[in-house]
């Protein structure tokens, strides 16, 4: 069983989706809660629309888009992971409010790093890490590209990834490049909050909990990047694997 379906499996229940936001970069879904993830798409072939039933997505069940999740086409995949996320049910005991671009900076620091996705957090990291490389799909200055990840990581002590690599599809292929004794953090609101990573080589999970989704909705739909929303309708939570130093 793949991850993405292990963690759609292990979903409890069922709700009708109440809402389906999709914003330049943020896709949410409420359904029992409300989920993120980011806005993810390609340009579709002629005869494929980027969302099939678009227009019909509110009043379906949160499972009917869960399992959207592993869609090609990026967009329905964006929204089969916010409606993941809006049905999880977080162990809050497990999670504690912690930044991941701060913990890692913390963890990082004098090790080579290696980190999948430009998050915010990179400059503060370039000054403490002993080596980092950021591989992105769309290299800023600075970065290497994406296909160099067999090449990269092996070699780091340290590896975070983008949650958003699950709506790509190429999540399990970079956590099968990481040694097994690297620390390795996945990260940020594209996440599902679940111990279930910890069976896949994940040490650290760092993902969103929206507490108020009328909030994150309207911003979502106007167009607000992540840095935007902190503080402001989400907790920043933070799950480690048990026995972690």
């Amino acid at each position: 069983m793949s991850l993405i379906e292990a963690i759609i499996a292990s979903l409890s229940g069922d709700e009708v989706v109440k809402e389906v936001r999709i914003g330049p970069f943020w896709t949410g879904v409420w359904s029992r809660y409300c989920g993120l993830a980011s806005t993810t798409f390609t340009h579709e072939h002629e005869n494929r629309f980027p969302v099939g039933e678009a227009g019909f997505l509110t009043g379906k069940s949160a499972r009917e888009l869960c399992r959207y999740a592993t869609s090609t086409s990026l967009l329905e995949a964006s929204i089969g992971l916010a409606a993941i996320n809006s049905l999880l049910e977080v162990d809050m005991e497990q999670c504690q409010d912690i930044n991941a671009g701060e913990l890692l900076i913390e963890r990082g620091a004098g090790k080579r790093v290696a980190v999948v996705g430009h998050f915010p957090f990179v400059p503060g990291l370039r000054r403490v890490a002993r080596e980092l490389w950021v591989l992105e799909r769309r290299p800023q200055s600075g970065d290497l590209p994406a296909d160099e990840a067999a090449n990269v990581i092996p070699g780091a002590d340290v590896v975070a990834i983008t949650g958003t690599a699950l709506i790509n599809g190429s999540m399990e292929s970079l956590l099968k490049l990481c040694r097994k004794d690297s620390l390795v953090m996945v990260l940020g609101p594209t996440t599902p909050l679940t111990p279930l990573w910890f069976d896949y080589g994940v040490d650290l999970v760092s993902g969103t909990r929206v507490v108020e989704p009328e909030v994150v909705l309207k911003f979502v739909s106007e167009g607000v990047v992540f840095k935007q929303l902190h503080g402001r309708g989400v907790r920043l939570l933070t799950m480690a694997k048990k026995g972690l130093k």
